[in-house]
């Protein structure tokens, strides 16, 4: 017997939003399937989790982590890909930066055959998932279930004033509102915390809808595959508390994100048909997109030493300003972003110039037929000669903006550092390669597209191709990443696509 109208597998920044919003429809039956656990209340979250940052691991949780390990490029050595397994997914653990992508992105989603996607028909949904503390106007909104909020000038610590100035000494223009169209420049993140709490989909939309007894929230639940009768999905095998289980339900929604998603198509038999032959998995569907375009925001971080004494605010986002910017010859607006801030635990300066709409991707591909095996992860960043210009040109501002007066009273000797090698540019391509690093913005691993496109997965409502009863719905449909943090992006399609699938 189905005992379910809508299963959804995974409670991140997609899961959370669907799971609420289908069951407002108070005769809609809707379960929500998390492989970490489940904190039911506010108060039972650990503080890492409650608190974006002023806890001893910083803006990011890595006690509910899946471990994920990845090759960056070939000449780095494995990296890790923090990625949330608790209630609320990746939206727990973040670092809470609500940047929004950028109508150029959109536009080119267009481009992609994906009509549905403009900047016109997103921005309602960016607008509807926030509460702007800061901006009241067309283009924010006012009484979502997020809050955003700024740092303003007279809370900012001494190394965000620094890199304030050292960016406006530089020719940068201010931007008070990143998340105004066509602005570029350095200002303040828009951060969706408040008071220090971490505004994750597990508080801001589960938690008000945990009294509906439509809607049934399990944790500890690890789904191995998702169940067909035919091509149609008819419900998940899972592990839960230690016990198998197959859940019926009239419909399936993938909301596992770019490694989890994809790695469950392929165990479920939806996916290139030779690799999936290669491990013995019997094939339904052949699609050769899923896995495919791994997409990143690839960063090299710098590090400088800080004077003993400096003045470190353990209870402060210490990623309060940033700077985006268009790089040197590109045709990309705002393709390029730089952190910085002192980290008050390692009393170190910390510089992340990232590339923000990289042309480098990579793949996830199944090593093994049993789920509690990763996926192999690679990124390949860099590896497009126009990212590593790019990234060139950007560690070399870096190291000029560091150089200015303001930074200079405090800062004091590299740590992380390409040293000689700032004056060559083959040298800096091989400490770049080195010193690869995720941007923690993994996407584009089921793209969305047209049907022609033989390297889409979905439609643009996420339903998967081939099949009946699926849809996927998180990072891994965006078509190409977003010049931006990405978790409001997907919150803004969790938003969209659940209007459709109401």
């Amino acid at each position: 017997m189905t005992l379910y109208d809508t299963l959804i597998i995974g409670s991140g920044s997609a899961g959370g939003v669907l799971a609420a919003r289908l069951s407002e429809d108070a005769s809609h039956r809707v379960l929500l399937l998390e492989a970490g656990p489940d904190y039911t209340t506010a108060e039972s979250l650990p503080d890492d989790l409650k608190y974006g940052f002023g806890t001893p691991s910083g803006i990011f949780s890595v006690t509910h982590d899946w471990g994920y390990s990845a090759t960056a490029t070939p000449a780095a050595p494995p990296i890790a890909i923090p990625r949330g397994r608790v209630i609320g997914g990746s939206s727990s653990v973040n670092a809470t930066i609500f940047l929004r992508g950028i109508p150029d992105d959109f536009a080119h989603w267009v481009s992609l055959g994906n009509d549905r996607w403009s900047w016109e028909s997103v921005l309602p949904y960016y607008r509807k998932i926030e509460n702007d503390q800061d901006f009241q106007d067309e283009f924010h909104g006012s009484d979502g279930p997020i809050p955003v909020g700024r740092y303003g000038p007279e809370d900012w610590p001494e190394d965000q004033r620094a890199g304030y100035a050292a960016c406006l000494a530089a020719g940068y223009p201010e931007s008070p509102d990143m998340n105004r169209p066509g602005t570029t420049g350095v200002g303040p993140y828009p951060l969706n915390a408040r008071s220090r709490i971490r505004y994750s989909t597990a508080l801001a939309y589960l938690l008000p809808a945990r009294g509906r007894p439509n809607l049934t929230i399990r944790g500890n639940a690890v789904v191995q595959r998702i169940c067909f009768d035919g091509l149609r999905a008819t419900g998940v095998e899972a592990v839960i508390d230690g016990a198998t289980e197959e859940i019926s339900a009239g419909r399936v929604i993938l909301c596992a994100g770019a490694i989890a998603s994809p790695q469950l198509l392929m165990l479920s038999g939806i996916g290139p048909a030779a690799h999936l032959d290669s491990l013995e998995i019997p094939v339904l569907l052949d699609r050769p997109g899923v896995g495919v375009g791994l997409r990143d925001h690839p960063a090299t971080g710098m590090l400088w030493r800080v004077r003993p004494d400096f003045p470190a605010n353990n209870t402060a986002h210490f990623h309060q300003v940033g700077l985006r910017y268009s790089a040197a010859g590109s045709d990309f607006f705002n393709d390029m972003i730089v952190y910085f801030g002192v980290r008050p635990a390692a009393l170190t300066l910390f510089v992340r110039p990232t590339v923000n709409y990289a042309l480098s991707t990579g793949r996830v591909r199944l090593t093994s037929g049993d789920v509690r095996v990763q996926p192999s992860l690679n990124y390949d960043y860099y590896a497009h000669p126009f990212d590593r210009q790019r990234q060139r040109e950007a560690i070399r501002l870096c190291d000029d903006l560091v150089k200015f007066a303001d930074f200079q009273a405090f800062v004091r000797e590299p740590l992380q550092h390409p040293g000689d090698a700032l004056h060559d540019d083959n040298a800096l391509d091989r400490w770049i390669l080195r010193h690869a690093d995720t941007g923690h913005h993994s996407s584009s691993t089921c793209a969305m597209g047209p049907e022609s496109n033989p390297l889409a997965v979905v439609d643009q409502q996420g339903k998967v191709y081939g099949t009946e009863g699926l849809w996927v719905v998180d990072a891994s449909i965006l078509p190409e990443t977003v010049r931006a943090n990405i978790n409001a992006t997907v919150l803004m399609v969790a938003e969209k696509i659940g209007d459709g699938l109401r």
